[in-house]
């Protein structure tokens, strides 16, 4: 899990106080994401910083100031 971060200026405990998610995780940004736009599925690359909150989860990518939330599945892809 050395891989994992947070958003710069934030620790966990911060994010959990904030989403009011004392399980919210900091998980290692090696996992596909996609994002799914009128039923079409497009790989997104280079994840820096997942964070997730039970099913759902917040993805921001290398080069992308935006985040994306997503659905958190069993076999650690995102959505």
């Amino acid at each position: 899990m050395a891989d994992t971060r947070v958003p710069r200026g934030w620790t966990l405990q911060q994010i959990r106080d904030v989403s009011g998610d004392r399980e919210a995780a900091a998980l290692d940004p090696v996992r596909p994401v996609q994002w799914v736009s009128v039923g079409e599925a497009h790989e997104m690359s280079h994840p820096e910083i997942v964070l997730g909150f039970h099913s759902l989860c917040l993805v921001k990518l290398v080069d992308d100031d935006d985040w994306y939330m997503g659905s958190l599945y069993d076999n650690g892809s995102v959505v």
